[in-house]
């Protein structure tokens, strides 16, 4: 049901976000939301920020707009690991770990004067590595990690440990796993 046809008020709009975002169990992009409600990108960005101002638990993901509720789904063994590459080589890291079977939730990297910046990614699989990547190109937007040389870690998840220590033994023989 497209709302493009009659002009919304502003918190019409919000609340039409907001049942969107709680009915759509994956992520929702600012411009799918802005083509819906014929208004522009940045407008849906504001709308967003004032419904996080109420503390609905909106995040923005590298995918789009998620609603978080209470039931998570969790996984079992979780391990925050630090990576030092080039730009060059994300793809790959990311394609090593959800070969593995790990889902990546974050990228961190800490700013000088802004301290840990932090990006929610919830890549877990070859489909999400690969929207990821073609929308930073696509928008020529930049990696965290060109912030800091490189280095920045993320928090890794999955169903077993094996998983986890497998996936981080070839993210070291691929040399991007940063060394003690």
């Amino acid at each position: 049901m497209s709302q493009s046809s009659k002009k919304m008020k502003a918190h019409e709009r919000r609340e039409h976000i907001l049942s969107l975002l709680k009915q759509r169990g994956s992520p929702v992009t600012g411009s799918s939301l802005a083509e819906e409600m014929n208004v522009t990108r940045q407008v849906i960005v504001g709308d967003v920020s004032l419904l996080k101002a109420r503390n609905e638990p909106i995040v923005a993901t590298s995918q789009g707009y998620m609603y978080m509720t209470d039931v998570k789904e969790e996984l079992a063994y979780q391990k925050t690991i630090v990576c030092q590459h080039g730009a060059e080589k994300t793809e790959e890291e990311l394609n090593i770990l959800v070969d593995h079977g790990v889902h990546v939730q974050d990228v961190v990297v800490e700013h000088p004067i802004y301290g840990d910046l932090t990006a929610q990614l919830r890549i877990s699989n070859r489909r999400d590595v690969k929207k990821f990547i073609e929308q930073v190109n696509s928008t020529n937007a930049s990696f965290l990690l060109e912030l800091t040389g490189g280095i920045h870690t993320h928090t890794i998840a999955a169903d077993s440990r094996d998983a986890i220590e497998e996936a981080v033994y070839a993210l070291s023989e691929a040399g991007i796993l940063m060394k003690n």
